[in-house]
């Protein structure tokens, strides 16, 4: 029989029926999204751009989704700016920044491969939950993990010729490495802490989801804002020179509105089922990538035009990881502890019962 299942800081509730469904929809944007954002978001356009939309449709539907489920009275009674900053002040930041690096090495990476690196999120927000909420991990968590991991690289197929192709993808031209490796790299890392810092908002501090994505909208945009401002990020001046839709298109909002409502799916799926299993829905993602990159591939492309039994086995490997995850949670840890003995008030103690049989006596 599996193990109790314990809640609070050292373990994970079980995966509720909201949860499944915020994950499978997760998964299904994320699979999307590479090929979505590739095909109609051209790379000569201004980056900064398309996170900035992205951020203010995001808040606009997140608004919308707030004030359709009638908490928003209930949501922002005690607001102010002090808490906003508190609160999503730090993890916007992190979330802007995360967004210029994806973004970047989007236009550079094939879909799978940006996949399979970004997967080390996973093991981030591992990391930086047990660091920021003492979230621990059990030795079959550990091995699901890695499992996990195990899973995208199978996906991609396991034999020589495809890790030599992935690994002639990594090794490529400076600017594919500088402007596609590392983006990538920092993006992941980024996104662990980042979803850390938002389950211990969204979980602890009980922040309702919409008003936490609405209030990081703000914050992303306004540091994006500054730092073209003060000439960081170079998209200010190229703004100003070539205007804000530079070589946009109609179809780029495409990208931009599946991205936005993405991003609300993740500040779900954080909430109900944590930052760690947040990995385990968009593996399911590179799955679904697989499948959509092979039926939108051109006959002259070298790609199956079938779902192949790496994909399969990789689908398996990451059910499997996801089943163990949620099963066998870390046991909370025994505590100890001395509690006094508290003897009522009214006993007498010896001397003074002795004292009143020898008054009686006398008596």
């Amino acid at each position: 029989m599996p193990p109790s299942k314990p809640h609070g800081p050292t373990g994970d509730a079980p995966l509720s029926r909201t949860a499944i469904i915020y994950m499978a929809l997760l998964a299904l944007q994320f699979g999307l999204q590479p090929s979505l954002t590739k095909r109609y978001t051209p790379s000569t356009t201004h980056r900064s751009s398309i996170v900035l939309m992205q951020e203010a449709t995001k808040f606009l539907i997140a608004g919308i989704m707030l004030l359709s489920t009638h908490k928003f009275k209930a949501a922002t009674h005690d607001w102010n700016v002090r808490t906003w900053l508190k609160v999503a002040g730090l993890p916007s930041a992190l979330y802007a920044v995360q967004n210029m690096a994806a973004l970047m090495a989007y236009q550079q990476l094939n879909p799978l491969t940006f996949n399979v690196l970004n997967q080390t999120k996973t093991l981030s927000a591992a990391v930086c939950c047990y660091i920021i909420m003492g979230r621990q991990q059990s030795l079959v968590q550990m091995a699901s993990l890695v499992l996990l991991l195990v899973s995208t690289l199978v996906m991609e197929g396991v034999s020589m010729n495809t890790l030599s192709t992935l690994s002639l993808d990594m090794d490529g031209s400076a600017r594919h490495f500088t402007h596609g490796i590392v983006p990538i790299a920092v993006a992941s890392f980024i996104s662990g802490l980042a979803g850390a810092l938002t389950q211990y908002n969204l979980q602890t501090g009980n922040r309702d989801s919409f008003l936490f994505s609405m209030e990081l909208c703000v914050g992303s945009c306004f540091v994006i804002s500054a730092s073209m401002l003060v000439g960081i990020n170079d998209d200010g001046s190229a703004m100003r020179e070539f205007g804000f839709f530079h070589n946009w298109t109609l179809g780029t909002l495409i990208p931009i509105l599946t991205n936005a409502v993405g991003g609300l799916l993740v500040g779900m799926v954080t909430k109900y089922a944590g930052s760690v299993r947040k990995g385990f829905a968009l593996v399911f993602g590179i799955f679904l990538s697989g499948m959509i990159q092979t039926m939108t591939s051109s006959d002259g492309d070298d790609v199956s035009a079938a779902v192949t039994f790496e994909d399969v086995t990789g689908g398996t490997l990451a059910a499997i990881a996801l089943y163990l995850h949620s099963t066998y949670p870390c046991a909370p840890s025994i505590q100890t502890t001395t509690s006094k003995i508290h003897l009522p008030t009214d006993i007498p103690s010896p001397g003074m019962k002795s004292k009143k049989l020898k008054a009686r006596k006398e008596d």
